[in-house]
Formats: structure tokens, sequence, C-alpha cells
């Protein structure tokens, strides 16, 4: 077989990994979070300044949020189960640490610092959960796209063929529920009267840089031959594609159904698709062409599971708005997110037993029909990572007050109560410390430029594959290679950032 042969075998004929190593492998993330958060607390109560160089900042950075994913997807895979212990552990020494040596009027009894915990107001306009939850989608995809054609990274978390749960499947629904979380109709205040077709009319002009880059990355591909698995989502079909029409029938749709009630229509639109698949010939015809022999003539066979797989991207999308407008309720104080996070274990509860349901009564999980179970799964592990991250802001909220004065970056911040700012007649703000600009962080830059960190990730991958023969590389060269492409588009972001350049122009 030629070269492009060889790599094209390596990712197909695949059928994932099980619901228990993605749900341990997703807890890295926000236990990374956690740790970088407690070391840079442990760090001013030693030094009472926080780490002011940009180039320790980022190294730091680097190696506490982006090294042990990159590891955990690789050579550390077989122990997967053992890092969110050892990860936890290191983040309950550190915690243990801070607490015995706080200082001043943070030596209160425990119960009533929990007691004045549960009281601290939040800011209320920001929620760094999804800002993290949206950039770690981000980082643990450009991870994954150049790390599936290296021997390393297990056959079973790359995407399934037909039916499976791969941890690259879950990223595909990973970036369509990220996006909704911050579409338009949800950012929308509620008191904001518009017209109504209004957020349809800016989604049309803000889809076109996707549609750009999915047609150059369709040219680019076929120009120099570039491995690609077809069924995937077609001959001419990507992934840029889908997210852009998925944006415009959303907006369309949120235009005509009231959008607090976009739950049902994506509930209907996914009961619908799935009761096709189950009843017609559709299924058939997404799996094995129109001939029944994986045809692939004419544009609407060459490219059906990408076209048809639409309804599903569309039905997780809808189910995402919901919950960015849930989220954005107003919340002011930690009691208020300890409820809601009551809330998404009960939701995330509720689509797991829902998957087992679907799975038992129609079919397994299938990302190249993204069927209902698929939509299931997505988003009650989507929910999960969510609620993780909550849970981790939650805890650096509280070991801040043990060390009056700290910060920590992509953090939430600690303001006024509301009524000490409502007898001035003002909205509460930030106050301490944190009032001054953020410091520099890792996060905030990919933040910033999201769809460049993404654009440049596959440039890089798709250089690193013509350059190296990929499949046959040992395991210290891999990590070689993978640190260093995270790094350099790591760094790119943060300078970017630091000079606040953001490449938006649409």
């Amino acid at each position: 077989m030629s070269q492009k042969q060889l790599k094209e075998a390596f990712i197909s004929n695949l059928n994932g990994t099980s619901l228990l190593e993605i749900s341990a492998g997703l807890s890295l993330a926000p236990l990374c979070l956690l740790c970088r958060g407690l070391l840079l607390i442990l760090y001013y109560l030693h030094h009472g300044k926080p780490v002011s160089s940009r180039k320790y900042s980022l190294l730091l950075d680097f190696l506490v949020l982006v090294s042990p994913l990159l590891f955990s997807c690789t050579v550390l895979s077989p122990i997967i189960f053992f890092m969110p212990v050892i990860l936890a552990a290191f983040c309950a020494g550190v915690f243990s640490k801070i607490y015995s040596q706080r200082k001043g009027e943070a030596r209160a009894h425990f119960g009533q610092i929990v007691k004045e915990f549960q009281r601290t107001c939040l800011d209320p306009e920001y929620i760094p959960a999804i800002t993290v939850f949206r950039v770690y989608v981000n980082v643990l995809t450009s991870i994954s796209i150049l790390a599936v054609d290296f021997p390393q990274y297990p056959r079973r978390y790359a995407k399934a063929e037909t039916y499976g749960t791969g941890v690259m499947d879950l990223g595909v629904g990973a970036f369509i529920f990220g996006n909704a979380l911050v579409c338009p109709e949800v950012r929308q205040k509620s008191y904001m009267t518009q017209p109504r077709f209004s957020n349809l009319a800016r989604q049309v002009f803000s889809v076109w840089p996707l549609i750009s880059l999915g047609v150059g990355r369709l040219l680019s591909v076929k120009s120099i031959e570039y491995h690609e698995h077809t069924s995937e989502y077609g001959v001419h079909w990507n992934f840029f594609f889908t997210l852009a029409f998925v944006r415009l029938a959303a907006s369309l749709l949120l235009a005509i159904f009231p959008k607090r009630k976009a739950w049902l229509v994506a509930l209907a639109l996914a009961v619908l698709y799935q009761l096709l698949l189950s009843t017609t010939s559709l299924k058939v015809f997404i799996l094995h062409g129109s001939d029944g022999r994986d045809s692939r003539l004419g544009f609407l066979d060459a490219n059906r599971e990408g076209l048809l797989s639409l309804l599903g991207y569309l039905a997780i999308y809808l189910a995402s708005v919901q919950v960015g407008l849930w989220l954005l309720q107003r919340r002011a104080s930690v009691r208020g997110w300890l409820e809601a996070l009551r809330g998404l274990a009960l939701a995330v509860l509720v689509l797991f037993v829902l998957l087992q349901l679907c799975q038992a009564c129609t079919e397994p999980v299938s990302r190249r029909l993204a069927n209902l179970p698929f939509c299931t799964w997505v988003l009650a592990h989507c929910l999960l990572l969510l609620s993780l991250f909550v849970l981790a802001d939650l805890t650096l909220v509280f070991t801040k007050l043990l060390v009056k004065g700290s910060s920590v970056p992509c953090c939430w911040k600690v303001v006024q109560p509301p009524d000490s700012s409502e007898k001035h007649g003002m909205e509460a703000v930030p106050v301490g410390r944190e009032d001054k600009p953020s410091q520099l962080c890792l996060i905030s830059a990919i933040n910033k430029n999201q769809l460049l960190f993404f654009l440049l990730a596959n440039v890089m991958t798709g250089a690193v594959n013509i350059l190296i023969d990929t499949i046959h590389s040992k395991a210290a060269f891999t990590l070689c290679i993978l640190h260093l492409y995270m790094f350099f588009n790591c760094l790119i972001m943060y300078i970017l950032h630091a000079r606040n350049i953001v490449l938006k122009f649409w």
C-alpha cells in the first residue's frame, strides 16, 4: 500500500472505547485547571504577589494545563484510570498546605469559612466555566487531530467507523455544544427587543469564514492527495461546512420558535430523525450508499454522512442553546451556583439513564449517523465536563477566601454584595486585587483567537504528516513532536494576547 493508503487504514474500522474511560479522561482537564489555580494561590501565599514573569506564566500554564492531557492520550493511556486519582491527590496536598499556612483573619474555624463561602457574591456577568470548556475542547481537539496519526495514540480513542464511542467522536459534538453556549441567541439580553430575523442575518455574515475554511481544506486535501477518512463526512464535506450550516439552520429555527423552547425543538428533531433511521431505508443509504455497495455517485451519495448528520448536530446545537440560556440566568452568590451544580448533576444522571434506554430500544451510539443515542451521549458528557469545571471554579473561590488578595486568571471574581452597591445606584463590581486587568493566561489567550488556534492546529497537523512518517514513530520522538506542536501553537496565541491582538475580521 502507498503511504496515503497506510494512513487511511490506520484511522479506519475502529470501534471506540467505554463510557467510563471517556469520563475518566474528561475529569483530567478540570483537575489540571484546579491544580494550576492552587499552585498560583500557594505562590501568592509565600511571596505576597502573583507570578509576574510572562515567561514563567506561560511555562506553568503549558506544563500544568496542556502537557498532562498530551501524556494521558499517548504513553500514559494504559493508566488513564489512575491519573485522576494522582492529580486529585496532588491538588489535595497543595490545598492542605495552603489551609495550614493561611494567615491573619483567614485562620477562622472551618465551619465559619464555609458559611462565609456560601454567602460570597460572584461576578454575575462572567461564567469562567463556559470559557474554559470552549478552550479545552479546542485544546483536546488540537492534540487529538495530530496524535491520532501516531501509534502511541490508542486506536480506541480515534473516531469509530460506524458504531462506538471514541474520544474524537465526542470532540466533534463538544465543538457544536461549545459554539451554541455563546451564540447570539444566548448572549442577547432577554429585555432587548430586536427584529425577529436579526440573529439569522448576523449568523449569515459570521459563517463565511467557516465556509471559506471548508472550501480551503477541501481544495488543499484534494490537491496534495492528503489522507482522509471518506466515511467520516463524505468525499467533499468536512466539519467546517457542518459547523456553518448548523449555525445557520439553528438561527432560522430560533427565529421561528421561542428560544426558551429550544429543548423541545431539539427533542422533536432528534426523535423524528431517529424514527426515520429506524423505520425507513435512510440508515442503509447512509451506511452503504444508494446501490448498497458504498457507491459515491452524485453529490448527495458522495457526501451522505456529512449532509444527513446535520439533523443530529442541529439537535445537539439547539439543546445546547437551552443549556446556555439556563447558565446565564443571574446567580449572584456561591449558594446559587451550588444549587445550579446540583441541577447539572441531575441532568447528567438523567441523560446517562436515557442513553442506556436509547441504546437498548434503538441502536448503539453512531457519530456517522448522528443518531439519537449519539446526541444524548454528547449532551451527557458535555454537561459532565461543564459541571466539573464549575466545581473546580467554586473550589478555587473557596481557596481564595483562605488567602486574601490572591487571584487566579479565568476564575470567578468576588464582588461586593448587591446591597452595598444599590445604595450608590450602581451595579455590583469586582473589588480588591481583581478589579485590575487580568493576568496573562493561556486560557484567555486561546479564547481570544479560538478559530485561529484551530486553523493553525489543522495546518500544522498537515505539515507534520507530510514531513514525518508518523505511523512508525517511536514514543520519545512522538512526545517531542506533539509537545513542540502544541507549544508553538500556544506560544503564538500567547504573543497575540500579550499584544492585545484579536484576528477577527468578520
